[in-house]
């Protein structure tokens, strides 16, 4: 298990390093004056060169490099242009919003995932089967951003059971936990929907493939009832491919709470970054796209491991 897990860990660092060159190339190598884009095509350029200096853009790309992954390791991100602020306070203040958001979308991603996943499975080639699949294919065909329109006009428009937008904070002052939570939910099911669509199916064919083996027809006979199978056998054994779509789900979610954070109005991660870009605030962009970059390999990481506590085969055929 050591070597197991040795292994992929040098794995996560190597691919966090080579993430971090190509971070670092697209957005201080290229051709242009990155001063220049910060202060407009109109400033002098004694304006320029002062902040070409003031931004370490006058030293070596070498040097930069090393002095962008020093400040990663040590917290030290520099201060945002457009903001006057330290980048590390920015991003933990939206990452207050943007964690909680992705981790309840992956909750209903999961949960509807799963429940009409196995539920098609066991109605395979029935009445149910074909419209539970039908609904995932309208999900799959449904951009986030035009669902999380959708549920503005009906549940906060109509209904106004839920507000159109804004978040007010998880203090007190904006409702507390429970009150955080309400502003998330629309958010949060205009994520999950398209994800769920997709694993829904990925779980369906997984489950499908292991109701066909052997040890399914042995409990069978044994008298365990179909609910049992399914929940307490056949859902494990096929959790692999699950996993690894939900692996890469998450990610996603994380990359997709840019357009639907813009959406609602909430003062996310996403919009941050969008922020940034709008006002060329390129070394937010860049720790932001780092940090985006880091949580896609740990979550890949998190999905190796849970491969090996799941099916200990893998485990031992890697070592």
């Amino acid at each position: 298990m050591s070597l197991f897990l040795l292994k992929r860990f040098a794995t996560l660092i190597g691919t966090l390093v080579g993430a971090s060159v190509i971070v670092f190339l697209v957005l201080e190598i290229l051709p242009g004056n990155a001063a220049q884009l910060l202060m407009g095509p109109d400033a002098s350029p004694d304006a320029v060169a002062a902040l070409t200096i003031k931004l370490g853009l006058d030293q070596p790309a070498w040097t930069r490099y090393w002095q962008w992954i020093g400040g990663l390791l040590t917290g030290d991100l520099g201060d945002s242009y457009a903001y006057s602020s330290p980048v590390m306070d920015l991003i933990l203040e939206r990452l207050a919003l943007t964690v909680p958001l992705a981790l309840l979308a992956m909750v209903f991603t999961t949960v509807l995932a799963l429940v009409v996943g196995v539920t098609a499975a066991a109605r395979h080639n029935k009445l149910g089967d074909v419209g539970l699949m039908g609904l995932t294919q309208v999900g799959i065909a449904i951009p986030n951003f035009w669902f999380a329109i959708l549920l503005i006009l009906v549940f906060s428009v109509q209904l106004q059971w839920f507000s159109a937008g804004g978040f007010e904070g998880w203090g007190e002052d904006g409702g507390g936990i429970l009150g955080g939570l309400k502003s998330l939910l629309l958010p949060a099911l205009s994520l999950a929907v398209v994800q769920a669509a997709i694993l829904a199916r990925i779980t369906r064919s997984a489950v499908l493939e292991v109701m066909r083996e052997d040890f399914v027809r042995t409990a069978r006979a044994k008298g365990v009832t179909q609910r049992a199978v399914l929940w307490t056998h056949v859902l494990r054994n096929a959790m692999i491919p699950v996993i690894t779509v939900m692996g890469m789900q998450f990610s996603e979610l994380l990359a997709g709470t840019i357009v639907v954070e813009n959406v609602f109005y909430l003062p996310g991660l996403g919009r941050l970054i969008f922020q940034a870009i709008s006002n060329r605030d390129l070394i937010v962009v860049r720790n932001c796209v780092m940090l985006l970059a880091a949580m896609v390999v740990i979550v890949n990481f998190v999905v190796d491991v849970l491969y090996a506590v799941i099916d200990p085969r893998i485990k031992a055929s890697d070592i």
